[in-house]
């Protein structure tokens, strides 16, 4: 008698996250939620930075609920980390003045922010609650290329936005606050949760791009999704941790494809090198298809990751987790 498939991504996953508003500094916020997406708040001086959006404005006024227990400041600033539907859909929940992302982030929302939408939709109907509710996709008003600073006004000091290089995707940004060394990283580190890598570029990113997050030496961390990492030792090992996962890929995926063998050959290959250790983080299952995948094409030659559309999502899915 054959297994049974594995259903489809996330689409089976319909528990609910406790969630946890954590203080991390003096107006500094973090919203976690068992290995669904996090997010961030900043007070400056008479307004806020939120930092990530959640996939629809309905999701997005809870978590806005939770945090005007503690600040009534209007958000003046939504940084958006990267282009993915979860993280940018509820964006007009905020009534922000203005929305900031990288340049390479607003070309990747208008090449291919639709069909991320209608995947991400098919692959974690959960996290889309009212999917009535968003207007549309979500464009920046501000975009930066290489660094932006943001003064928070009195004696809370800067929040400096900066694109550290291509990996999890081409346009991710960091948020980083010298003063309590607090740094937003998107999920160019994942915290004891799984690595999403299908748009990714992931040899700078498990090179160079890590090196530069390293680099801030930040003191708490708040990763894209997970477990938040607290002094320099846990920051150390979330950092260590995404590149032990990148590298295992690039040792088990590169293997397989200079042998000549399938890519079905190396999805089997890595998901046995990385279910002992990653296993049973979240959305280890769902991800590493699509990982796989993309990593493949980089293999291939494939320099820009090819548009995820729900046909192709599904297609993937049938070929290596069914």
């Amino acid at each position: 008698m054959s297994m049974a498939a594995k259903p489809f991504a996330s689409s089976a996953d319909l528990g609910v996250k406790e969630r946890t508003l954590e203080v991390l500094a003096d107006g500094v916020y973090a919203l976690t939620a068992e290995g669904d997406p996090n997010l961030g708040a900043i007070e400056g001086e008479d307004f806020l930075v939120c930092f990530e959006a959640l996939a629809t404005p309905v999701a997005a006024r809870r978590w806005l609920a939770e945090l005007r227990t503690h600040t009534d400041k209007p958000v003046r600033y939504l940084v958006l980390s990267h282009y993915h539907a979860v993280r940018v859909l509820g964006a007009s929940a905020f009534d922000a003045e203005v929305v900031v992302s990288s340049e390479q982030t607003q070309r990747l929302i208008a090449e291919r922010g639709q069909q991320d939408w209608e995947s991400e939709y098919g692959r974690m109907p959960r996290l889309f609650e009212e999917p009535e509710s968003i207007p549309g996709l979500t464009w920046p008003t501000m975009t930066f290329r290489d660094k932006l600073t943001i003064s928070l006004g009195g004696d809370r000091g800067e929040l400096v936005l900066e694109h550290v290089g291509r990996g999890h995707t081409e346009g991710d940004i960091v948020a980083w606050l010298p003063k309590s060394k607090v740094l937003f990283a998107g999920d160019l580190v994942e915290s004891q949760a799984a690595l999403y890598t299908g748009d990714a570029f992931h040899f700078d990113w498990a090179a160079g791009t890590l090196d530069r997050v390293a680099a801030f030496g930040a003191e708490q961390l708040v990763g894209g999704r997970g477990a938040i990492a607290r002094g320099r030792a846990e920051v150390d090992a979330a950092i260590e941790q995404t590149r032990a996962f990148l590298t295992t890929m690039h040792d088990t995926v590169g293997t397989a494809h200079r042998a000549g063998g399938t890519l079905k050959d190396a999805f089997e290959a890595t998901h046995a090198a990385l279910a002992p250790k990653f296993g049973h983080w979240p959305i280890f299952e769902h991800c590493l298809p699509f990982d796989v995948s993309r990593l493949w094409d980089e293999f291939s030659g494939i320099e820009r990751p090819v548009i995820w559309t729900a046909e192709r999502d599904r297609q993937v899915w049938e070929e290596l987790q069914s």
